[in-house]
């Protein structure tokens, strides 16, 4: 299981990549293989504004679904639209070629109360 140092992490296991006043969301390692063999993405909030927490899509396994919640307040610009066809991609690159929303941080102060790596490896027993 790999656990980068540069990222921030959620209680929900999304991992948060932060570029100036945009940050990149994905899933962990750890949740990807969790789900298992994941098979479709979806992404209902394009283009709008969220707090943190909200939903803004799921991960469909081949055994669950699984609810992807927003790590801090913004607006999602972006999505890695190679997951469209490839949503396998989150298994296999789940830092790099993986990742699923890029957005606009709207409070940047919310950042703060994400997760170093150390904490989400103790999370997740690492």
């Amino acid at each position: 299981m790999e656990i980068k140092s540069e990222l921030k992490y959620t209680k929900d296991h999304e991992w948060v990549k932060v570029e100036g006043d945009q940050a990149i969301i994905g899933i962990t390692d750890y949740a990807q293989g969790e789900l298992g063999d994941i098979v479709y993405v979806e992404i209902e909030a394009l283009g709008e504004d969220l707090k943190k927490e909200e939903i803004f899509g799921s991960v469909e396994a081949v055994k669950t679904v699984s609810d992807l919640f927003l790590p801090v307040s913004g607006k999602i610009i972006e999505m890695n639209e190679e997951l469209e066809d490839n949503p396998e991609l989150i298994n296999e690159d789940p830092y790099e070629k993986g990742w699923i929303i890029k957005m606009e941080i709207q409070n940047p102060a919310e950042l703060e109360e994400l997760l170093d790596s150390d904490s989400y490896k103790d999370l997740v027993g690492g």
